[in-house]
């Protein structure tokens, strides 16, 4: 494999000016900025000159390059659950009639729909504006699945292997074109065509190294070293440990095979990341029926390889959910010790647990120690391009200027979930909440909802399903001890009635 390594001042610049923009904009002149790759923190707390913005830029564009001195910067493309829909706008396959998508007539739009998975349009808007704002720029692009959606009429039809297969090719064509000069690296989602492996090494053989071929081939499941620099990608098969799989204590020998891998790392001093679908842990926005994707003992031993290999897990990246949130696995001494982002998708369409406009994620990264700096999350409007028949992707927040991070790291994570608590937090938890659904349900600070916050804070804090259980039934206790007997029931106080009603069902 190459070395990823590229410089460039001026897109380090364009960074800065977006970062310092995103924070004007959000926080205001006169309050706190935290602006820059989480190395300058500055302080505004006057109204300032135009001379004076100048000179900030100034100081903040050198910062930037004196801090970038002990490691070069890199940015990389995640990309998940894009479910084309290659029945979209045919008679029959008219998913949009439900409405939802923004149009006044009820029919299709151009764009996609909330009640639809995404058309063609909608992935070649999204691939499209990868390259335009960072094409040639990145190191590489993670693709966690899900390529292609199929309905109940497609699995019972048999046409779901070929029909899936040929989506997958399509995308892979798709992406290998418009990045013709990086590496993807794909994973594949619990809808994706799985057997045999064989044929995903056909089709992605011109990003993946003979070895990496060989375990995809295997299990579906691989890894990526550098050559000259340490960091190495480790990109799961989630699917073997779903809760659809068999009952084997070692699918495919992935367990296994990770931790020879995460051995091999450690002594080789190495930084990883680790790639998936389907994170650990349950659906922040489903507390009942709890959501859980991977089963509990696979599960359980997920978090217990992630805490002994803590010191070289620099990143752990999924998607699945569709909603944008982030979990902290925590030692067993309390102590937070890794993060897991989750990426939202592309696909507009209303799961079980919400619904969400499209989106894309752009990371910067340390390319000597993995370190995450910041990333940049960008969204679609589904229901403005729609109307006015254009897709134009928009920044939705800069990571560490939206929560005023000093840096990325489990410790910040864990303060900002720590806030979502208490009533001081409640202004930040309104933000994460709209973020969570990618601007399409807000709250305003006055109506935050205890029971949500704390149900959120349960799925990002307790990622074992045993304590998120308890976290949950120890919050509604809290919350319906506080809440008067003569007062009167409000939507939140029904919900602890549900939590603990359901509760009290799973313990008997």
């Amino acid at each position: 494999m190459r070395n990823w390594v590229r410089g460039g001042a001026t897109l380090i610049g364009v960074w800065i000016a977006d970062d310092f923009s995103l924070a004007l904009g959000r926080w205001g002149v006169a309050s706190a900025a935290r602006v820059v790759h989480g190395h300058v923190i500055f302080a505004a707390l006057c109204l300032l000159s135009n001379r004076d913005m100048a000179l900030m830029a100034e100081f903040l564009l050198m910062s930037s390059v004196l801090a970038s001195a002990h490691g070069r910067l890199g940015y990389f493309w995640h990309i998940t659950d894009l479910h084309w829909d290659i029945h979209y706008g045919t008679e029959s396959h008219n998913c949009w009639h439900g409405g939802g998508g923004g149009g006044r007539d009820g029919g299709q739009q151009q764009f996609g729909d909330h009640n639809c998975d995404s058309p063609w349009s909608l992935i070649q808007s999204a691939v499209r504006m990868m390259r335009d704002k960072h094409g040639d720029n990145i190191e590489f692009v993670l693709w966690t699945g899900i390529s292609y959606y199929f309905n109940s009429l497609s699995r019972k039809s048999g046409r779901l292997p070929s029909h899936s297969l040929n989506a997958l090719k399509n995308l892979t064509t798709l992406l290998r074109n418009t990045f013709s000069s990086q590496f993807v690296f794909p994973v594949m989602g619990h809808d994706d065509p799985i057997y045999p492996y064989r044929h995903l090494t056909t089709l992605w053989k011109q990003w993946l190294p003979n070895e990496a071929l060989y375990t995809l081939s295997k299990g579906g499941y691989y890894t990526i070293e550098q050559k000259v620099r340490k960091l190495r990608l480790v990109l799961l098969n989630t699917n073997l440990w779903a809760a659809s799989q068999n009952n084997d204590e070692d699918p495919e020998n992935q367990w296994l095979w990770l931790e020879d891998v995460l051995q091999k790392s450690q002594r080789n001093k190495e930084t990883v990341y680790l790639v998936g679908h389907v994170a650990p842990g349950a659906d922040e926005r489903q507390a009942m029926p709890t959501r859980k994707s991977i089963l509990p003992r696979h599960n359980a031993k997920y978090l217990d390889l992630v805490r002994r290999y803590a010191n070289i897990i620099t990143g752990q990246f999924f998607g699945h959910l569709h909603s944008d949130s982030f979990r902290v696995i925590y030692s067993d001494d309390g102590k937070p010790v890794s993060w897991i982002f989750l990426a939202p998708s592309v696909t507009p369409r209303r799961t079980q647990s919400g619904s969400n406009n499209p989106a894309l994620r752009l990371y910067k990264f340390d390319t000597d120690t993995g370190q995450v700096q910041d990333y940049v999350q960008y969204y679609l409007d589904l229901s403005t391009a729609n109307r006015d028949h254009r897709a134009e992707w928009q920044i939705e927040y800069n990571l560490t200027s939206y929560y005023g991070f000093r840096q990325v790291s489990a410790r910040d994570l864990h303060e900002l979930a720590e806030s979502f608590t208490v009533p001081d937090g409640h202004l930040l938890f309104s933000r994460y909440y709209l973020a969570n659904s990618v601007q399409t349900s807000g709250l305003g600070l006055h109506d935050v909802n205890a029971a949500w916050a704390h149900s959120h804070y349960c799925a990002i804090s307790r990622v074992d399903y045993t304590q998120y259980q308890s976290c949950l039934a120890t919050g509604a206790r809290a919350l319906a001890a506080s809440t008067s007997l003569g007062s009167r029931t409000t939507h939140s106080n029904k919900l602890l009635l549900i939590i603990l009603g359901y509760l009290a069902s799973v313990t008997r």
